[in-house]
């Protein structure tokens, strides 16, 4: 991509811009904020550094490259962590200044910034480039400090200090000091006081005299002064005022960079962006009305299911035996529209959404998906954060589903935290647009499917099926970091997606990876046991990928669940029907794998197989053609919930997830198995005053290619439930 880097003069935007080089891109311009006074050296921002900006200007003939200039009119109005566009606010001035230099250079398709930690600085760089279109691009994001200075400096980035704040570094000794010169006394400052030894903490500020990007001139500071702001005895403030410097011309250029990406061209230009820009607010252009009203699918049999009370799933999904459906755009609004009504009548919406499965009939048609998702689904409709999601390719159209489906976990209360990190990093897939990496409600982490993506580069890792597990795996660690947590510690629930292409050796290898990397890597000192684990074949997953995963973490308060609130006790208990007990008593929980955290969290996989199906309906014969034989399975799957939820203390109204899938290769239709459950659940209910006898089915069923809890399994039918008291 073509690149404009945002530089401060600081060592951090002139790392970030070399990195951008690294995988593969092309700065081809750079943008620069300035105070509206020259003689301020430093203004009371939170956004950006200004100390050195009088040098700065010469990094255009440095480089070879336009240099785009904007003073700073606004100032800091917006002070939560999420920016809400804001008339007056500094932020305006990079949405006026980048607006220009994509006018100016159209081609440009990123920004480059040397954000290292700061939520605050990434989320407003990442809204300005959602406005303009942009990919933000932020390599140096929650890279290890010590490992960046290291590298910084090894690879010839030559700055000096030009503002200390901290205490261990006093303006008159350590003010104009090269980047070389203070790292041991850095890392030694981060031993003893725990500073952050790339300054990401304001400790101190850096200016770039040097580095492998200026290839036609390096700068020499000929005269500065030291500015002292606080005298503080323990942590004195002091910035660098330059006073005279001059450029040292390299005599080869072309040799001393060797990044054949940066343009070799002399365009050492210096625009001044002066005028007031429009606001441009590309969320609104959307080819999409959203929410159209229900009446406007009379055609389309729509059908809706509903667990829980607080916390809980909607699904939604076309009843299409005929093949009848026009397609998957129609379809897929037609399904959101009944969803946003549904939420509507509950007095909720988008923002009370957590999590959205989004399931669709082609891999092929994911752009098409996306554009009808981002109609409906917005940042401005969800404040505290877009919901996390899940995307697979699923065999809708031969179950009778129609073309799309659609699955969002709901909460009444609006107490989620949600991470959306939209720029691309080293350190896990970035997700542009309104989805995010996790959410967490409660105690819960809900983490989006993560694929084997190589973050910098966006593409699937090389080495097939065991190699795109692995990179998933530490990208799932990545994330789960974030909030404190592990994939290794704190997991309750283990969704593994698997191409239907897989061969046999493949899924071999792919479940005895999961083994190694992950199950024999397990500490269950915090949950107690080994977390439940599922695997299930889909057609197709983004990307053309071999293997998605979608880990469910616990992430206890630090008060020891004081922050959280618990279901009230006095809700009726579920109760076992006699006559099932008696009947499958012969019959063994082996194919119940059971997660259980305190009295809260209850995580459950019931797997039947062809040997137990057998044994539930006596016979040798198929067993899912004829229907006395799914109803069969399907009551002693309900009655392996109705026990697992008794002997745990759970009430159906705890329910947050229960989905019912089944093989397409059986020949089934989606409604034959939905009938089947429907009608175990009203047998039980006819016996269990607690279960809700609304008609609204409390399960969605999910056709897949095949699922089961081992890769090389093939279940007639896999349940899969989740229940929480939180």
């Amino acid at each position: 991509m073509e690149v404009v880097a945002l530089v401060s003069g600081g060592k951090d935007s002139c790392f970030a811009m070399m990195r951008c080089l690294d995988y593969g891109h092309k700065v081809v311009a750079l943008a620069n904020l300035i105070p509206l006074d020259d003689a301020v050296d430093e203004l009371d921002s939170y956004m950006y550094q200004t100390v050195g900006h009088q040098i700065v200007v010469s990094y255009a003939k440095c480089m070879g490259l336009p240099l785009f200039r904007r003073r700073i009119r606004g100032s800091t109005r917006d002070q939560g962590l999420k920016y809400n566009v804001t008339a007056g606010d500094e932020v305006e001035d990079m949405f006026a200044l980048l607006s220009e230099v994509k006018r100016k250079i159209p081609s440009i398709s990123a920004v480059s910034s040397g954000a290292i930690a700061s939520d605050y600085q990434r989320l407003r760089v990442e809204s300005v480039c959602s406005r303009l279109g942009l990919v933000s691009l932020a390599y140096l994001w929650k890279q290890d400090q010590t490992l960046l200075l290291e590298e910084m400096i090894r690879r010839g980035i030559v700055a000096i200090t030009v503002k200390v704040a901290a205490m261990g570094l006093k303006p008159s000794s350590h003010l104009g000091k090269e980047l070389a010169e203070l790292k041991c006394h850095l890392l030694q400052l981060n031993e003893s006081y725990g500073i952050n030894v790339c300054g990401e903490g304001g400790e101190y500020e850096t200016l770039t005299l040097d580095c492998p990007l200026f290839r036609v001139a390096k700068i020499i500071l000929d005269d500065s002064e030291v500015i002292l702001h606080s005298a503080d005895s323990i942590a004195s403030v002091g910035v660098l005022h330059p006073l005279a410097f001059h450029l040292e011309h390299k005599p080869d250029s072309s040799d001393i960079t060797g990044d054949s990406a940066v343009s070799q061209e002399d365009s050492s230009c210096l625009y001044l962006v002066d005028e007031d820009i429009a606001n441009v607010d590309v969320e609104e252009n959307h080819t999409f009305s959203p929410a159209p009203a229900v009446d406007a699918y009379k055609n389309i049999d729509l059908c809706i299911s509903k667990t829980g009370k607080g916390l809980r799933s909607i699904g939604c999904w076309i009843e299409d035996r005929s093949g009848a459906s026009e397609g998957l755009k129609v379809d897929l609004v037609a399904v959101l529209s009944r969803i946003d009504n549904q939420l509507k009548e509950e007095g909720l919406g988008w923002v009370n959404v957590l999590y959205v499965h989004l399931y669709i009939s082609s891999m092929k048609e994911f752009g098409l998906a996306n554009e009808v998702y981002v109609s409906f689904i917005t940042e401005k409709k969800c404040h505290l954060g877009v919901p996390s999601r899940s995307t697979i390719e699923l065999p809708l159209v031969e179950a009778g589903l129609g073309k799309s489906y659609v699955e969002v976990l709901v909460s009444n209360e609006l107490v989620k935290r949600v991470l959306h990190v939209q720029s691309v990093s080293c350190w896990a897939p970035s997700c542009i647009g309104p989805y995010s990496q996790a959410t967490l409600y409660g105690e819960i982490l809900y983490m989006a499917g993560q694929l084997g993506l190589d973050p910098p580069t966006m593409k699937l890792c090389p080495g097939g099926a065991k190699a795109e597990l692995e990179l998933a795996l530490r990208n799932s660690e990545a994330v789960a970091n974030a909030f404190s947590c592990s994939i290794y510690s704190s997991a309750i629930h283990f969704l593994v997606y698997c191409s239907a292409h897989l061969t046999s050796d493949e899924k071999e290898e792919v479940e005895q990876t999961l083994q190694s990397s992950y199950i024999s890597r397990l500490d269950c000192s915090k949950t107690g046991s080994y977390p439940t684990v599922l695997y299930v074949f889909a057609p197709d997953l983004p990307k053309g990928a071999r293997v998605e995963i979608k880990p469910i973490l616990y992430v206890p308060t630090d008060d020891d669940g004081g922050a959280t609130r618990e279901m009230e006790t006095e809700v009726p208990q579920p109760a076992l029907s006699k006559a099932w007990s008696e009947q499958y008593s012969d019959l063994h929980d082996s194919c119940c794998q059971i997660h259980i955290i305190g009295t809260r969290i209850c995580s459950a996989v019931v797997s039947i197989t062809s040997d137990i199906a057998s044994k539930i309906c006596s016979t040798a014969q198929e067993l899912y053609n004829r229907e006395e034989h799914l109803k069969a399975i399907a009551r002693f799957c309900v009655f392996q919930l109705t026990k697992i939820m008794v002997d745990n203390e759970f009430s159906w109204d705890s329910i947050t997830m229960l989905r019912v899938y089944y093989s397409v290769e059986h020949s089934l239709a989606a409604d034959a198995m939905s009938h089947a459950f429907s009608e175990a659940f009203t047998e039980l209910a006819g016996g269990d005053s607690s279960m809700r006898t609304t008609g609204v089915p409390c399960y969605n069923v999910v056709p897949v290619a095949r699922s089961g809890c081992s890769a090389c399994m093939n279940d007639i039918v896999t349940c899969e439930l989740l229940a929480s008291k939180i």
